[in-house]
């Protein structure tokens, strides 16, 4: 199954039914001009397979991964703020937070992601990608 992930791709697993996770990954799909990455519900079956690969405990880190054959799993705020560096300028300027020890971003992280749903709200079903979009997406 990982093997559906070209080399050169990072796939991003998200929360497919949280409201800011799916506004946060169409904010990725406008910017991401040099179309690094490919996007996965971690409710779907690739999602599982990662999830279970890694044995990720999903009541510890449930609202966004991000995965590559070249560097394996990264999550919480170091997957946001991977993804922010390849976003281009000035989104990509987040990437200077790496300097923060991983335990304080991540507090901050797990703080926001406690909150998601009381925040913005939750959806009954992952998104469906549109037409135009269903490409990036993997099943």
């Amino acid at each position: 199954m990982l093997n559906l992930i070209p080399t050169e791709k990072n796939l991003i697993l998200f929360d497919g039914v949280c409201n800011l996770c799916n506004s946060s990954i169409q904010y990725v799909i406008k910017h991401d001009k040099k179309d690094h990455f490919l996007f996965a519900p971690l409710q779907s079956e690739i999602g599982q397979n990662i999830i279970n690969h890694y044995n990720i405990d999903t009541s510890k880190v449930d609202s966004i991964l991000v995965y590559s054959e070249e560097k394996g799993i990264s999550y919480k705020s170091t997957a946001a703020l991977k993804i922010a560096s390849k976003l281009g300028f000035p989104i990509n300027m987040l990437s200077i937070f790496f300097i923060v020890p991983p335990f304080i971003r991540n507090w901050v992280y797990d703080f926001i992601a406690k909150n998601r749903y009381k925040w913005y709200g939750k959806k009954d079903e992952c998104m469906i990608p549109t037409p135009e979009l269903k490409s990036k997406f993997l099943n």
